[in-house]
């Protein structure tokens, strides 16, 4: 029997198979969880519904997170195929290109609010869309950068302001849900390639040194970030809410790297 046999689970922001979403949609699919899908817009409909097919999916549907009706509307439509969830995720985030390609300085107000409203309330209002049929014993997460949340990452600018909003919109979230024994946490992955990293520049560069620098030399997957996604939404983790998670290799532990270090 899976760790997740009989859980309904909603995963938020599938893309592409090469989406951090897809691997913790594998991942859940493994051990036993009964999956939906959500996509963000016809562009993304041409990738995400092959992928739906490919697995048997029954419930993909498309949401503009941000439009409150349209959420209102896909948790509605969850209620009616599932009945109740026991695990909501949400993978999506998104910052205009020009605004990762100038000094953060010079971000503008209109650049701001869309990466606010898509990268951090789209998690608030989910979450509270999905309240009234969230199990006990439910788990909530999103996924985060912490690196670049909580200190300077080069080139990430309003992206890691609204990481660290993301990451304290899990804590309030935590301690609001609790009650309920309803469980809300982040993940923060080391960098992959996936379509939202290609918009970051200097990526490249850095997921070419990442591995050097982090404790375990080595990159992370997406089949990483979904068997922490499976910890996270089975009963192994019934104690653990509003917390940051890192499976980056360790490499948010290291300071400065010292020149000549091996």
């Amino acid at each position: 029997m899976g760790l997740l046999e009989g859980k309904n689970a909603l995963v938020f922001g599938l893309a592409n198979d090469k989406s951090i979403a897809w691997g913790i949609i594998q991942a859940f699919l493994r051990e036993g969880a009964n999956v939906g899908i959500s996509y963000a817009g016809e562009v993304m409909a041409k990738r995400v519904k092959p992928l739906a097919e490919k697995i048997n999916c029954q419930w993909v549907e498309e949401c503009d997170v941000s439009q409150d009706a349209q959420i209102e509307s896909v948790a509605q439509k969850a209620a009616a195929h599932f009945g109740k969830v026991d695990i909501l995720v949400h993978s999506i985030a998104f910052a205009g290109r020009d605004e990762l390609s100038k000094p953060f300085a010079q971000t503008s107000r209109e650049g701001f609010r869309t990466a606010m409203d898509i990268s951090v309330y789209s998690f608030v209002a989910l979450t509270n869309a999905f309240s009234s049929i969230l199990n006990p014993g439910a788990s909530v997460m999103c996924l985060t950068y912490g690196s670049g949340a909580t200190k300077v990452a080069p080139h990430y600018n309003v992206m890691g302001v609204a990481k660290a909003a993301l990451e304290s919109s899990a804590r309030y979230l935590a301690y609001d849900l609790g009650p309920q024994k309803i469980r809300v946490n982040a993940i923060s992955a080391g960098p992959i390639r996936t379509l939202a990293a290609a918009g970051v520049g200097g990526f490249r560069d850095m997921y070419k040194h990442f591995a050097d620098a982090a404790p375990l030399r080595e990159n992370v997957t997406i089949e990483d970030v979904g068997n922490m996604a499976v910890f996270l939404g089975s009963d192994l983790s019934a104690r653990v809410t509003g917390e940051v998670i890192y499976i980056d290799s360790g490499f948010n532990i290291m300071g400065v790297q010292i020149a000549g270090e091996q």
